[in-house]
């Protein structure tokens, strides 16, 4: 079935205020002037301190903004975190939950994403859920297993018709900021899988859930990712730091 396409760019720590600002202004342009332009959506998650900033900026525009992650309770005693609430209130539309980063750095675990995509949707956020494998457990043949206890885990107690808006990502860690990245093939094939968790969990729900490829994609391997019929978009790193570079992937996905 036709999906829309999702380009998101993850600026992680990256980008000053300003930066960001002028970014979002120059990429509303460029996509303003592409008649095509409204047949793909288009995302970027600043920094907190950017976000309202960049949400703003982005008023107006095709651009929607996420945030990099969120914490499960609305307030209290939680120094350093922020809730859906406030992320709600600050512009957001999406948020990443499960980055390779935030489970290799930062000790999330399946449980915590659990937490994490129930609050994001609590608050009328989108999830942009990552699940993806190391090399490791790639080459030991754990990819399915992986992503079956991830994609689970972070669903667990969830209902489909909670999960309307539900995003996946699927990264392979292995592919992320090293420069390789896995050939169209290998990613339709963990696609492929994802989906058919996705339609075991949600029933029909599950052909129609947008999963997009992260790791290291560039323009110029975009448009071959992109063709493949169950890589729905791409969650862009370092790529989405140059409006040119985002561009060119955005104008990938239209065709």
């Amino acid at each position: 079935m036709a999906r829309t396409k999702l380009i998101a760019g993850n600026w992680k720590l990256n980008l000053s205020i300003a930066e960001g600002v002028a970014l979002v202004q120059g990429l509303a342009k460029t996509l303003a002037a592409e008649p095509r332009s409204g047949t793909v959506d288009v995302a970027v998650c600043p920094t907190s301190l950017a976000l309202a900033a960049v949400a703003t900026a982005a008023t107006g525009s095709r651009i929607g903004v996420g945030g990099q992650n969120l914490y499960w309770e609305e307030k209290g005693a939680f120094t350093g975190e922020l809730s859906g609430s406030f992320l709600k209130a600050a512009g957001a539309t999406y948020v990443i939950i499960g980055h390779s980063e935030r489970r290799q750095f930062f000790g999330e675990t399946d449980r915590t994403v659990n937490k994490r995509v129930k609050a994001a949707l609590t608050n009328g956020l989108i999830p942009l859920l990552c699940v993806g494998e190391t090399l490791t457990e790639r080459d030991a043949g754990k990819l399915e297993t992986v992503l079956s206890t991830q994609i689970k885990g972070a669903l667990e107690g969830l209902q489909p018709s909670q999960l309307e808006t539900l995003v996946v990502a699927y990264e392979p860690v292995w592919a992320i900021g090293t420069g390789r990245t896995a050939s169209k093939e290998q990613a339709q094939e963990a696609h492929a899988f994802i989906r058919g968790l996705l339609i075991q969990a949600l029933g029909a729900l599950g052909s129609r859930v947008r999963i997009l490829y992260g790791g290291s994609v560039k323009a110029d391997n975009a448009k071959e990712l992109l063709s493949m019929p169950d890589v729905d978009g791409a969650l862009v790193g370092g790529a989405s730091l140059k409006s040119a570079d985002f561009s060119a992937i955005i104008l990938a996905a239209l065709g």
